[in-house]
């Protein structure tokens, strides 16, 4: 059985996602953020950096118990065990892994970057406005790919289901746009999924 320790976060969204679109039984730990509850010594001793999500597999790699870290580590690694959403075209995949790692070091660390900085007491207006203009290039990048192929990947993959948690956080900023119809239609059929739905509400 496997153990998530997560909170309702875009990082912490998406590896409850990728377990309920690959049907994986699990237990659900909620970390509550603003009582900083993912410092407190027992969360430590899984994850010493104190941050979410924290991912535990019993029955692991060669039977034994596994702590994993890192939400996109997360998804390549149930991607692996059941056989689900990494194309077995090769192509395919490495398209996959492409747009996997556009998402958490370009999109994902931006966004965090501006969340981090809009919680100063005094916010660097010149660094806010610049972290919002990239996050809309992102944006923009990821809708012209969906202009093309129906998902990333040209199928639906582990790269589609790391994106939608992160742009329905910043759902406001994409509709503010005035574009983007590509990855508004894809944000629909990705929130239709009955999978991705209960992920949603069950970190709403």
């Amino acid at each position: 059985m496997i153990e998530l320790h997560t909170a309702a976060t875009g990082n912490g969204r998406r590896p409850v996602i990728m377990l309920e679109e690959c049907g994986v039984p699990y237990i659900l730990h909620r970390i509550d953020l603003a009582k900083g509850e993912q410092k407190k010594a027992g969360y430590l001793a899984l994850n010493p950096l104190g941050a979410i999500p924290t991912m535990i597999d019993k029955d692991g790699p060669g039977g034994h118990k596994l702590v994993l870290t890192q939400s996109a580590a997360m998804l390549l690694y149930l991607a692996e065990k059941t056989g689900r959403f990494l194309p077995r075209d090769g192509m395919k995949r490495a398209l996959a892994y492409q747009w996997l790692m556009h998402v958490m070091s370009d999109s994902q660390a931006f966004s965090g970057v501006h969340f981090v900085l809009g919680a100063l007491p005094e916010k660097p207006e010149a660094a806010m406005a610049h972290l919002l203009k990239r996050m809309n290039e992102y944006f923009s990048f990821a809708d012209r790919r969906l202009g093309e192929a129906e998902y990333l990947a040209g199928e639906l993959s582990l790269a589609d289901l790391a994106l939608y948690p992160l742009a329905d956080r910043r759902r406001d900023l994409i509709e503010r746009s005035g574009g983007l119809a590509n990855l508004k239609r894809w944000m629909s059929a990705m929130a239709a999924r009955p999978g991705v739905a209960r992920a949603m509400r069950v970190l709403s």
